[in-house]
């Protein structure tokens, strides 16, 4: 397997305090990698980890097959980063800083503004003072100079912060065009589970600085199956007629007026039609589809089943 990051028993203390614990990652060539979990679980510490930022207290990282070093500058060539909140020189326009970003790590390709810009929908304000950008117009140049040099590898800290809907829409996009038209490996971190469901190939859920499950989505999606919804004012009839005259097994009371039902041979229109047959009433039902969302709220709280 061609892997572009490996942690290895990866662990950081700080003050006495293990915030992030025996982590192994392993991030494919070519995929979008979501790093998920609560606030202060230790998510932008393995960025910063990754990128050199904070030396870990044990355990290792390998970046492109090479195991990090406190000199492994040339690495860091192949590697565009956002950590937390990008800062600009805010009296510069956004031409401006590109350019000084270009001399800072001796990329000479300037006609890359121009198409860099373009890519994040800042054409229209090039020539706009930072000062005077809004926070979603920040997060997009921090991302123009993330993805200026095109490098191989992309790390993202919470990248979709201050973004509205179209500008989250408009950076997913962004994001496999990366991946699939650059061939660009992403390990992105975000708080948007909704977003990492629609663009990320493999996840890993941190929480307390442990890692509890690094998976593939597709695994994710064939784990959870669908289910369907129904309510009623019935709630004994209602399970006689699914378990007896329906023969469905697979079912679950929710509430005194929900349950779900998980035999996904069956269809709304058949158990719709039999309760009503038998004389109970149905004040709404519909099919479901467990999320993401659904898989880490599930894993966060401690394996049970997903309510």
């Amino acid at each position: 397997m061609n892997y572009i990051i490996q942690a290895k028993n990866l662990t950081k203390i700080y003050k006495g305090k293990e915030v992030v614990s025996d982590v192994n990652l392993h991030v494919k060539k070519g995929e979008i990698y979501g790093l998920l979990g609560p606030n202060g679980a230790g998510k932008t510490t393995i960025m910063r980890m990754i990128l050199n930022l904070v030396k870990p207290t044990n355990g290792e990282i390998l970046l492109f097959d090479q195991k990090l070093t406190p000199t492994s500058y040339e690495l860091f060539k192949r590697i565009g980063n956002i950590i937390e909140y990008p800062i600009f020189f805010d009296k510069l326009t956004a031409r401006e800083n590109l350019n000084l970003h270009c001399e800072y790590i001796g990329y000479y390709d300037k006609s890359a503004i121009d198409t860099t810009l373009a890519m994040v929908q800042l054409q229209n304000f090039e020539e706009k003072q930072v000062k005077d950008f809004s926070l979603g117009m920040k997060q997009r140049l921090g991302i123009a100079r993330a993805i200026l040099s095109k490098p191989e590898l992309l790390i993202l800290d919470e990248p979709l912060n201050g973004l509205d809907p179209v500008g989250i829409k408009e950076m997913r996009s962004l994001f496999k065009i990366l991946k699939e038209d650059y061939g660009m490996t992403i390990l992105i971190s975000s708080h948007n589970l909704a977003e990492i469901e629609k663009i990320a190939d493999t996840i890993a859920i941190i929480k307390d600085g442990h890692l509890i499950n690094e998976i593939l989505m597709d695994d994710i999606r064939s784990e959870n199956v669908g289910y369907i919804e129904l309510e009623t004012d019935d709630i004994k009839k209602s399970v006689f007629v699914i378990h007896e005259i329906l023969k469905i097994a697979n079912f679950k009371i929710m509430d005194t007026q929900t349950i779900r039902i998980y035999d996904s041979k069956i269809a709304e229109g058949e158990i719709s039609k039999a309760l009503i047959m038998n004389d109970v009433l149905v004040t709404k039902i519909n099919k479901k589809e467990h999320s993401l969302e659904d898989y880490f709220l599930k894993i966060i709280n401690g394996g049970g089943a997903i309510a």
